[in-house]
């Protein structure tokens, strides 16, 4: 985990706290340091500033894959498709069905 990078996110947010790159950067940031509540804090916020944001349930699902906490992951990645569906990233939707798959399996 980079102290300066989150730093630098929440002074950003300390700006604009509905910035949503700086916000999902954050989640990303903690995701990567194992700190997955934490993440999953930052990538909900994300989600009430924009609910069409996909690639935070992806984000959010990863961090929860990690952590073993696969029940979650997977209602995370259901979530996330619907949204990516209703909004037609579909990139990100076949990224997340693919790794619903695979925990499914």
């Amino acid at each position: 985990m980079s102290v300066e990078r989150i730093a630098q996110l929440k002074s950003i947010l300390e700006l604009d706290a509905k910035n949503t790159f700086a916000r999902y950067a954050l989640g990303m940031e903690y995701s990567s340091a194992g700190e997955t509540d934490v993440a999953l804090q930052q990538f909900r916020t994300l989600l009430e500033l924009d609910a069409n944001y996909a690639n935070a349930f992806f984000m959010g699902a990863q961090a929860l894959q990690h952590a073993d906490r696969i029940k979650e992951a997977v209602q995370w990645l259901r979530d996330g498709i619907a949204c990516a569906h209703r909004v037609g990233n579909r990139h990100a939707e076949s990224e997340m069905q693919a790794l619903l798959e695979e925990l499914e399996a």
